[in-house]
């Protein structure tokens, strides 16, 4: 098996949690798996996640959730830029520092997508957009693990 699958098959585990129903009382903590799913393989294999990829993941996401075309793709595009651009950083950071950092650029991510909706929709904002920042930091370090401990019995490189 060609060891790029693993890459592809996480985005697309990614993206199917993106779009699983979840109740309405608990889908506005719903995380950004997709986020969280990029910005490790992108700190880990930056050669193989870039911005190209993070843009066509956007794509399909904005598909997917029937979001104004491109919405979901620039906001994955500018955090995806700013992760590769700091990546042998993060990499030496400790789990706490990396979570700390990862809040910093889902808010930059919500940031972008609500002032995107805001000029293309008029969009107001509401408190309730800080949940996913919560949800997808709380989740990072189990998913930082499985997601190494993949890579590591696949020896990606």
């Amino acid at each position: 098996m060609n060891k790029r699958y693993v890459i592809y098959f996480s985005i697309f585990i990614a993206l199917v949690l993106e779009v699983l129903p979840m109740p309405l009382n608990v889908v506005m903590y719903r995380p950004d798996w997709l986020l969280l799913v990029l910005v490790y393989w992108n700190v880990a294999l930056p050669q193989r996640v870039n911005l190209g990829l993070a843009f066509t993941c956007g794509i399909i996401l904005d598909i997917l959730l029937g979001n104004s075309l491109g919405v979901s793709s620039l906001a994955l595009v500018v955090v995806i830029y700013v992760s590769s651009l700091h990546y042998q950083r993060l990499r030496n950071y400790s789990i706490w520092q990396q979570m700390g950092v990862l809040a910093l650029l889902t808010a930059l991510f919500n940031l972008v997508i609500f002032w995107l909706q805001h000029w293309l929709t008029n969009v107001y904002f509401q408190f309730n957009y800080f949940w996913p920042i919560v949800t997808t930091v709380f989740l990072w370090p189990w998913l930082f693990w499985l997601l190494r401990k993949i890579r590591r019995q696949m020896e990606l490189k």
